[in-house]
């Protein structure tokens, strides 16, 4: 599923994904004074305590696609929920990757923003997945594995008790 969702979606789905986690994560940025953004370019715009201007640019990667098709396509064939449950939690899910996006981009320029360009790689490629990839483990152990546990029964024994 999730190879043909990423093959019918990504075309129309990573701009406008892009631009929309860019806006909200400026938006927070404006409030914090730190950085702003260019949704409509994709670009966040970070102001650097010691140098120059940063720009960094919200690309496919970014949108957080792959995450949520991967998402929706496991809870799509996951038994445990009824199809109106599965659409809450897809719902609530998306909501929750799309914050954790935000929340892995917020920390990535306020990082910068205090640190300088040198923590680029630091900040993106190890901090910065790090919680992303904390709140996703979070995400699919209370949809997944939570949901798995409770509804499990061993002879007489019940989770639910």
């Amino acid at each position: 599923m999730f190879v043909f969702a990423f093959t019918i979606f990504e075309p129309i789905l990573t701009a406008p994904l892009a631009k929309l986690v860019c806006y909200l994560t400026g938006a927070m940025g404006r409030l914090l004074g730190m950085f702003s953004a260019y949704a409509s370019y994709g670009i966040l715009f970070i102001e650097e305590s010691e140098g120059g201007p940063v720009s960094l640019y919200v690309d496919f990667e970014c949108a957080g696609l792959v995450e949520i098709l991967v998402f929706l396509s496991l809870l799509t064939f996951f038994q445990a929920y009824k199809w109106r449950e599965k659409i809450i939690v897809g719902i609530l899910g998306i909501a929750a990757i799309l914050a954790a996006n935000i929340l892995r981009l917020m920390i990535i320029c306020i990082m910068i923003h205090f640190m300088g360009n040198e923590v680029y790689y630091l900040a993106h490629t190890i901090v910065g997945r790090m919680v992303f990839y904390l709140f996703t483990i979070m995400l699919y152990f209370y949809v997944f594995t939570r949901r798995q546990i409770k509804h499990q029964r061993v002879g007489e024994f019940d989770y639910n008790d």
